[in-house]
């Protein structure tokens, strides 16, 4: 059952950064949350919910297909994809990657804890 909620999460996660719900994000987020990008810029919660109400980050639409959930105690592994069309610091991007999610469960609450893309060649 973790794992249909873990999806479901993951839907949520996406669905608000294209619709700019930047507060709805921060409850998935755990506090210790790192965010790696493409580029190998890494931020904290902090620093990428700074930059998502900054208007840094603009997301014009995300596809997200999972390909595994694998839970692993209180953590939950999500290896899948990333596809996006962007705009980031005023540059238009169009991401396509490989993505590994990680969701840590705190106190009954699964929390957004890590992601690392990978672009596909």
């Amino acid at each position: 059952m973790d794992d249909i909620l873990i999806q479901e999460l993951e839907e949520e996660r996406f669905r608000s950064i294209v619709e700019k719900r930047y507060e709805d994000f921060a409850k998935l987020a755990h506090p210790e949350m790192i965010y790696t990008h493409t580029t190998g810029i890494t931020d904290t919660k902090d620093s990428y919910l700074n930059k998502l109400f900054a208007g840094h980050y603009d997301y014009k639409w995300i596809k997200h297909p999972i390909s595994k959930i694998q839970i692993v105690g209180d953590i939950a592994l999500v290896f899948g994809e990333m596809h996006s069309n962007l705009i980031a610091g005023n540059v238009e991007k169009s991401l396509k990657n490989k993505s590994l999610a990680v969701w840590k469960k705190e106190n009954n609450d699964w929390l957004f804890y890590a992601y690392q893309p990978t672009p596909l060649p």
